[in-house]
């Protein structure tokens, strides 16, 4: 009797914790993480947050600064949905003013999902109208984001795109060599005889990831070189470098030290070759370097030209 009764109470304690288990899971695999936009913000998510406002009925003004009338929607949108009127937009606010957008969506929410999609560097016209060249660019982040690739923006994946690197501006994008490593006019000259760029530096100067994403090695003429498979759908090259900082497989963060420029490879003299790689065509780097160079935004890789930048 006495084991019977050990046995019922084992098979209802592993039941009460498969139970448990399943309850707590569940509300991890759906979890998002949100950012905090207010009063004083600027650039992308405060345009997203613009858009989505009017979205949802509350007319805002999209101009990516966050000042009295845009706290002033948000917290008539935050009282009308019985949150805290406090003109936040946190973790209680996004979940409510988010609203799923797809292929065929059109109006100010596909604008808000463009506005953010923008911030990765994909370069999309922010018309609104979710068509092949937005659903393109949600499913190369979805899928260099660890979501779902279904090409539908809903909670997960507006939550990444509103948390990742960013924000406005050139959060997303670095200058491949510190700024006062050499003057604005060496970066927009040409290649001599592919869409690319040789920039005039000697050996030991450090060089900079221009965006987040994963590296690997290249060899051959491009000597000790490096590739980043951006989180943007780009590759960017960094060949003859004297020396690498990061291993083949690591994840890298705009800005961050990769390695020190050198001669090697097939090389005429010490200097940093970069090129753009994106949708199998190489892409003129120069648009995009000058643009990092004067501290705007810069342009996605997906809209720079194919050609035009050589001799």
């Amino acid at each position: 009797m006495r084991r019977a009764v050990m046995a019922l109470v084992a098979v209802a304690f592993v039941a009460s914790t498969v139970a448990i288990g399943i309850t707590m899971r569940s509300p991890n695999a759906q979890a998002a993480t949100w950012p905090t936009v207010n009063r004083g913000d600027s650039g992308a998510n405060v345009y997203a947050v613009q858009h989505l406002l009017t979205a949802r009925g509350r007319a805002t003004a999209a101009d990516g600064q966050f000042g009295p009338a845009t706290e002033a929607s948000v917290k008539a949108f935050q009282a009308a949905n019985g949150l805290t009127a406090d003109g936040i937009v946190g973790a209680q606010t996004w979940p409510r003013l988010i609203v799923q957008v797809q292929q065929g969506s059109s109006g100010e929410a596909v604008k808000g999902a463009q506005r953010l999609l923008n911030k990765y560097g994909y370069g999309l016209g922010v018309d609104g109208a979710f068509g092949p060249a937005t659903n393109s660019a949600t499913r190369s982040f979805q899928s260099s984001h660890g979501l779902a690739v279904d090409g539908v923006i809903g909670p997960n994946t507006w939550s990444s795109l509103a948390s990742g690197a960013g924000g406005g501006g050139t959060g997303s994008y670095r200058l491949v060599l510190s700024r006062g490593a050499l003057p604005r006019s060496e970066y927009d000259d040409p290649h001599h005889d592919y869409p690319a760029i040789d920039l005039p530096v000697g050996i030991g100067t450090d060089a900079f990831a221009v965006t987040s994403g994963t590296v690997s090695h290249a060899g051959g003429s491009c000597g000790l070189g490096i590739v980043i498979a951006g989180s943007d759908g780009a590759t960017y090259s960094y060949c003859h470098l004297n020396s690498r900082a990061v291993g083949s497989g690591a994840r890298v963060t705009p800005g961050q030290y990769i390695g020190d420029t050198g001669n090697t490879g097939n090389s005429t003299g010490p200097h940093l070759h970069f090129q753009i790689r994106y949708s199998g065509s190489l892409r003129c780097p120069q648009r995009m370097l000058l643009a990092l160079y004067d501290g705007a935004t810069p342009p996605g890789p997906g809209s720079l030209p194919t050609s035009g930048c050589s001799y």
